[in-house]
């Protein structure tokens, strides 16, 4: 066996073990390595490891260094999950060890594993985050008379405001990224550059797609998934809060899970959730499934799990000030502090 960092030239060999490996995702493809450098200068290493020529085990890392948090490492960062895919459990290992002497060589305090699967009791694990999948059918009515009586009623209630549904991609950037970006200063959180989700809609083409519902012509919420194989990568979401007594919300969701079902897919991620939590709640509602994601650690000496969330009660004065600044500042002086958050 022998594990090489990958360049561009792997890209195609890469790719094909993702598409065929049963814990592949979206995340895993390897046209996110040029979005986090070109996007925010972030170094990475595509571990891949080979046996007699053939592609056996994956493990994308990027490096997250930054004044504010410091030189980490995360696979993988900006999105809901990454880790290690590999043939056998040996080729895991052996891609964990690499992986760990990179992060050694990159100086970084600790790499932080996004993963759906426990890596084992030798890596620390925090358990707070989970995944909520929603299996689909090919009929959507399936879905929609399994709903609870107010479930229905309340995206009945989104029906009836008057609201048009647009689907497409690059068309429909510019809308998506100002409602999110007035979303995330409710929420206290900065906010990439728009052309991050430029670069993210060009190198993925139609494996992106993006939602936008508009009142009289104004945009009031949107969503952007991704899709591999045979599933709806749910990535990003937001809406206006003057619409949330009008249900756009609820809309949105039944929008994106209706269309999900037409074109064929089994399977929606709507995204990761804090356990327990509103988020999680509000999911259960469509009928989705709670599976566990494991945050797993490699750390440096002396060092500890991380608390680089928003739960943590030394960020709360500065999430509360960011929510008082203008929409406008925050697109200007938020991409310089978000691309430190992974």
């Amino acid at each position: 066996m022998e594990i090489v960092e990958c360049d561009d030239s792997k890209r195609e060999v890469w790719n094909q073990f993702v598409d065929r490996h049963p814990e592949g995702t979206f995340y895993h493809r390897f046209e996110w390595q040029a979005i986090n450098r070109g996007c925010f200068g972030h170094a990475s290493a595509y571990l891949g490891a080979f046996e007699d020529r053939q592609l056996v085990g994956i493990f994308p890392i990027v490096q997250v260094k930054s004044r504010l948090f410091g030189n980490i490492a995360c696979s993988m960062p900006f999105v809901n999950y990454g880790g290690p895919c590999a043939d056998r459990e040996d080729v895991e290992t052996a891609l964990l060890d690499q992986a760990a002497r990179v992060v050694e060589r990159w100086g970084c305090r600790y790499l932080e594993i996004r993963s759906r699967k426990n890596l084992g009791e030798r890596f620390p694990s925090s358990e707070r985050k989970v995944s909520m999948t929603l299996e689909l059918d090919g009929n959507p009515e399936k879905l929609w008379n399994a709903f609870k009586h107010p479930h229905r009623q309340a995206i009945r209630k989104g029906q009836k405001g008057g609201f048009v549904t647009k689907f497409g991609g690059a068309d429909l950037v510019d809308d998506f990224y100002g409602l999110l970006a007035e979303s995330w200063r409710d929420l206290g959180t900065p906010i990439y550059r728009k052309s991050y989700f430029d670069a993210i809609v060009k190198a993925f083409g139609s494996f992106v797609r993006i939602c936008v519902i508009y009142h009289d012509g104004r945009p009031v919420a949107t969503a952007a998934d991704g899709t591999h194989r045979d599933t709806v990568e749910g990535m990003w979401l937001a809406q206006r809060h003057a619409y949330r007594s009008q249900n756009v919300g609820y809309l949105l969701y039944w929008e994106l899970i209706r269309d999900a079902c037409e074109r064929g897919f089994r399977h929606f991620h709507l995204g990761r959730s804090t356990a327990a939590s509103g988020g999680e709640m509000f999911k259960k509602k469509w009928n989705a499934e709670t599976r566990q994601l494991y945050w797993q650690y490699i750390l440096q000496p002396s060092q500890s799990i991380p608390a680089l969330n928003v739960g943590n009660p030394k960020y709360k004065l500065a999430i509360e000030t960011w929510r008082r600044l203008p929409v406008g500042l925050t697109t200007i002086i938020g991409p310089s502090i978000a691309r430190s958050i992974p």
